[in-house]
């Protein structure tokens, strides 16, 4: 069991030191790792060749569709609003709003960023807010950090409730049960993450005092979105968690911004935006990418079956695999995220004057410019199904259920994390330790529909510091390229920390009788 866990954990080991020590590139380092993984997987777990090679195809193909395409959609909706000067118009409004920075990253990171992680998930949440902040001056780095950071507890509720809707499918237990043990599991993480946010902007300002003046407001975006979504989550269920928390929050922290009288500190004042005047009919045109995002979005959700049902039975269904028991790959060729977000970019583009010829060469500049994060994002995905069909993922967790025993649950969260890790996916880390989570936790006479939960809280640290979700991240500005390395070496800490409190939370609560 020992030498089977030290074999399976090589790939990851090498990823960190490669990206944490080496500072290679993503690109590089995540190919290296995929290419050690496939060695591996074959030499010492017996996978053939022929199994290692369908397994990788499985996982590139599941990163081309459909989590580069909304990459590539949201950045090309960014970039073409620059192309028209929209982001000009957007810009000016927002700071009509506020001039503070802590108070647009609070409403664009948290609030904003918590909407599209759940209305559309798989990087949408990082890419657009890193993607709007970074053009009105904040600093890449520690915003593409901080909004890492934030995303993390969203997750288990993204996509309108599919992580946890999965893994509902996976384990038999109900939804609405594992929504509400989810939102109370990470509660803690969840309303300290808007702080850890205001105070990353000050690092990237370099200012030691951001909470200055900011403990009221930023009190208000942790619990206009924490109790909403934790009623939601526990007596709705887990598609309308995110959403109504970020929709409260949002319309809570806009009113108090522009009752406020406060100037705007002038080491956190938004600088160099142009004044633009702006009628309502030019603000609306300004905003319609976004809002044809949200409206779209929205419509084609779960929530309205009779548009939902349609659309999503336009997809195929292929398995790649050729070994024992293939995953089933799902390719809805309209309602997936990217492609709803590219119709909305495409119909916000011709609105706001720009030509077709423009669009697509908008379209193709994105395409060109984010090669390296396809690459990054198709070698994790391969890495990740390789680890999960040689068996590899199984020996990592069996040695950790061995060795902890009854104390299980305070590694649980760990495990989930290391899933995060590997697939940068809340989703794909339910189907992969769903089950053994339930089952370990029968094993230990542990609540079984607790530790699933708790797998979901796990999910989402992960995602912060998969090199999937960093390359996203770096993505959204060119001074961030080939710097993969600094965000993961910057962002791991406060993963390492939320993994402790999310542990020590998943042992406690049981054992204190309140689960």
């Amino acid at each position: 069991m020992l030498v089977n866990f030290i074999m399976a954990i090589l790939p990851i080991v090498f990823l960190i030191i490669a990206l944490v020590a080496l500072k290679m590139p993503g690109f590089k380092a995540c190919f290296l790792a995929a290419v050690i993984t496939a060695i591996i997987a074959i030499l010492y777990f017996h996978m053939t060749a022929l199994e290692a090679a369908t397994a990788t195809l499985e996982g590139a193909l599941n990163a081309l569709w459909p989590i580069c395409l909304v990459i590539v959609a949201a950045l090309f909706v960014y970039n073409l609003t620059l192309e028209t000067k929209a982001m000009d118009a957007i810009k000016a409004m927002l700071s009509g709003v506020s001039m503070d920075k802590r108070v647009l990253a609070l409403i664009i990171g948290w609030g904003f960023g918590c909407f599209m992680e759940g209305m559309a998930g798989f990087g949408t949440a990082v890419a657009i807010p890193a993607s709007i902040l970074i053009a009105m001056g904040f600093e890449p780095l520690w915003t593409v950090i901080g909004l890492l950071v934030v995303n993390s507890t969203p997750t288990a509720f993204g996509s309108v409730g599919v992580p946890l809707v999965t893994l509902s499918g996976i384990t038999g237990f109900d939804a609405v049960e594992l929504s509400g043990n989810t939102a109370l599991a990470q509660a803690i993480l969840t309303f300290a993450s808007p702080y850890i946010l205001v105070m990353l902007i000050g690092k990237g300002e370099k200012k030691k005092h951001a909470m200055k003046g900011m403990w009221g407001f930023t009190t208000l975006a942790a619990v206009s979105f924490v109790l909403p979504e934790f009623l939601a989550a526990k007596f709705i269920g887990p598609e309308l968690g995110d959403i109504i928390g970020a929709i409260v929050s949002m319309i809570c922290l806009v009113l108090v911004a522009l009752k406020s009288t406060k100037e705007a500190p002038e080491d956190f004042r938004v600088e160099g935006v142009k004044k633009v005047e702006l009628t309502f009919k030019s603000a609306v045109i300004a905003w319609i990418p976004f809002i044809l995002i949200f409206v779209i979005l929205l419509c084609t959700s779960n929530l309205i079956p009779a548009i939902h049902d349609p659309l999503a039975a336009i997809a195929s269904k292929v398995s790649v695999y050729c070994g024992e028991n293939p995953g089933t790959l799902t390719f809805s060729w309209i309602n997936t995220p990217g492609v709803l977000i590219m119709i909305a970019g495409l119909i916000g583009g011709l609105v706001q004057g720009a030509s077709l010829k423009t669009i697509v060469k908008v379209y193709v500049e994105t395409l060109i410019a984010n090669w390296k994060t396809i690459v990054t994002i198709c070698s994790v995905l391969a890495l990740a199904k390789m680890m999960g069909y040689s068996g590899m993922i199984s020996a990592i967790a069996a040695l950790l259920v061995a060795v902890t025993g009854r104390f299980y649950p305070l590694i649980a969260p760990l495990i989930g994390t290391l899933g995060g890790f590997v697939t940068g996916s809340g989703t794909s880390t339910q189907v992969l330790f769903g089950q053994l989570q339930v089952e370990t936790a029968k094993a230990i006479g542990a609540n079984p529909a607790w530790l699933a939960s708790v797998n979901a809280v796990g999910a989402g640290i992960g995602k912060m510091i998969s090199p999937q979700g960093i390359a996203i991240g770096c993505a959204a500005s060119s001074q961030l390229e080939g710097k993969e390395s600094e965000v993961l070496g910057k962002v791991v800490i406060f993963a390492l920390v939320f993994t402790v409190i999310a542990g020590i939370i998943a042992y406690a609560l049981p054992a204190l009788g309140l689960i």
